[in-house]
């Protein structure tokens, strides 16, 4: 049996206030996410054009990690959840979630590296990272506002 998610206004004060200090926490992750690869850019030399691009990447991928990880549940109902159960289906939204927010980890893993080891690669490879990264943001900020829309439209 699929367990609903209790509703905002049910919620204890206590269970309100950690939901968003999680969300806070993702949000934060997602900053210094962008932050990682900014810094990799800027290393290798290329011209992010000022301190407000890095500003801005920051806040891409917080709203990424804030939006893209803590998608509301498809509604469905429970006829529907039963056949699902044995008939299931790939959800694209929870899937373009999961990609970005793998990809967006990983190139900022792989630039905090380059930064900590010292390596040197070529502006190409750092800008597929750069790429990689934001491709991942994208792909979350977009996950979770169709997750929303999807969730708003079936609630009302």
């Amino acid at each position: 049996m699929m367990k609903r998610p209790a509703k905002w206004d049910t919620r204890s004060a206590v269970s309100k206030w950690a939901h968003v200090m999680e969300r806070v926490g993702l949000a934060l992750a997602g900053g210094a996410c962008g932050l990682f690869v900014a810094a990799h850019m800027m290393r290798a030399n290329i011209d992010l054009g000022s301190a407000i691009m890095v500003l801005a990447m920051m806040l891409y991928g917080a709203l990424g990690f804030y939006l893209g990880i803590d998608l509301p549940p498809p509604v469905r109902s429970l006829q529907q959840s039963l056949l699902d159960g044995h008939n299931a289906k790939t959800d694209a939204v929870e899937l373009l979630s999961a990609v970005g927010t793998f990809l967006n980890p990983l190139t900022a893993g792989v630039s905090v590296y380059a930064i900590v080891a010292d390596e040197h690669l070529r502006a190409s490879t750092v800008l597929l990272i750069g790429l990689g990264w934001s491709l991942g943001a994208t792909m979350q900020i977009a996950a979770g506002i169709v997750a929303r829309l999807r969730y708003a439209h079936s609630v009302s």
